[in-house]
């Protein structure tokens, strides 16, 4: 007798038994990796998002929330845009504990003729952004000029193209690295060029927001707080001292995205451990009754000379195998969920998502397939001990 291809026969010889316990080792192992991935790309999402936005406070003029939200702008990639005074600006740089300061302007596109695609379009300054230019050089080590434009990731235009935005057509000159926010679909350029589209737009009579001098307006302004201030004390001093603003704390906007985060990353995390026991406790169960059904099987080898550790080796290697197939199959199950629905994901649970890179994501992989292939002869462990302890001779008499 090969006892090599007996593990095989044996699962052949029983398909609904087979059956049901790939079943089980895949949607153990369909449950760990998709969650992981999704905890993964959850706080890759919010690392990134840290890193892009880059300053410690954001003025937009006190009316803005109840055009668009900056938050829904900037998580969702919601089109929008509202305009403030430039000499705002100058105020806020007067405020003490204030370090730099950086406009940028605003100005969403259209789902008609005289716009290629509907997106949010920020134009900021070169000689004061740092927010913008760092993200850009990753991709594009070149300054920008007059008609020039960088899209976000998701935006579905490719560099050399030409994208139109109220008649005036304008150069894609790179693509920025994915973010997993609103912000991989917005479109980026010069203060200069954006100037020309807001007038572009005023013309046609389709920015009823602008008025009066382009030059002398702007969106929002970016504030790097100097060493040693308070950051909230400044922002309430911004509050107090310029009119008709709202400045906001980078790290309460951000806060709120992390709590959201953390609520959701305990949620899974709990879900899957819960399934993870589950499942667990099932396989338990189901390895005690295959080693009970099958008492007379094992009897009769060890009677034709079977050691008690080729025995075990037996049962173990079924174990193998069931783990081994269902744990892949349930990784395989995961990278087609988790993959091509990000983007639904991410509006779904309306947080930042970025996808790990491949190396992360085969980390993840390997280490589902680990706990799968541990956890299957684990289960079936106590089944083992138990059954190298049977008297073949007391099995075979029973029932006579």
């Amino acid at each position: 007798m090969d006892l090599n291809r007996l593990p095989w026969r044996n699962l052949s010889r029983r398909p609904l038994r087979t059956a049901a316990l790939l079943v089980l080792t895949f949607f153990l192992s369909f449950v760990i990796f998709a969650g992981s991935m999704a905890v993964v790309s959850l706080q890759n999402g919010l690392g990134t998002l840290e890193n892009r936005l880059g300053a410690d406070i954001i003025v937009v003029p006190n009316t803005a929330k109840r055009k668009v939200d900056p938050k829904t702008m900037i998580l969702d990639g919601t089109p929008g845009y509202f305009y403030m005074e430039r000499e705002k600006m100058t105020l806020i740089s007067h405020i003490e504990g204030v370090e730099k300061v950086s406009p940028q302007i605003f100005l969403a596109s259209l789902s008609a003729s005289c716009c290629s695609v509907p997106v949010q379009i920020i134009g900021f300054e070169p000689e004061t952004d740092f927010i913008i230019q760092p993200w850009i050089r990753e991709s594009y080590g070149r300054e920008l000029a007059h008609g020039d434009v960088v899209v976000g990731s998701a935006v579905n235009a490719d560099v050399g193209d030409t994208i139109r935005f109220y008649n005036k057509d304008c150069r894609i000159v790179a693509k920025l690295a994915a973010t997993g926010t609103g912000l991989d679909t917005a479109v980026y350029t010069k203060a200069e060029t954006i100037r020309t589209l807001i007038e572009a737009s005023s013309k046609m009579g389709l920015n009823p927001l602008f008025e009066g001098d382009v030059e002398n307006v702007i969106s929002s302004v970016y504030i790097k707080v100097k060493d040693g201030y308070d950051i909230k004390k400044v922002t309430e001093n911004i509050n107090l001292r310029v009119r008709r603003v709202k400045a906001i704390q980078m790290k309460d906007m951000l806060s709120e995205i992390a709590g959201s985060l953390s609520g959701i990353s305990k949620t899974i995390t709990l879900l899957f451990a819960a399934v993870w026991v589950m499942v667990f406790i099932v396989l338990a169960v189901s390895f005690s009754v295959l080693v009970g059904e099958r008492k007379k099987e094992f009897a009769l080898l060890r009677v034709m000379g079977t050691s008690r550790r080729k025995l075990a080796g037996i049962l173990l290697k079924e174990t193998l195998i069931l783990s081994v197939s269902g744990g892949a199959a349930g990784v395989l199950m995961g990278l087609l969920v988790v993959i091509p629905f990000s983007g639904l994901i991410e509006t779904g649970l309306k947080l930042p998502f970025l996808l790990p890179g491949i190396r992360e994501t085969g980390w993840l992989a390997f280490a589902a397939m680990a706990v799968i292939c541990l956890a299957g002869p684990a289960a079936s462990a106590y089944a083992v001990l138990r059954l190298s302890r049977v008297d073949p001779a007391t099995i075979l008499r029973e029932g006579e």
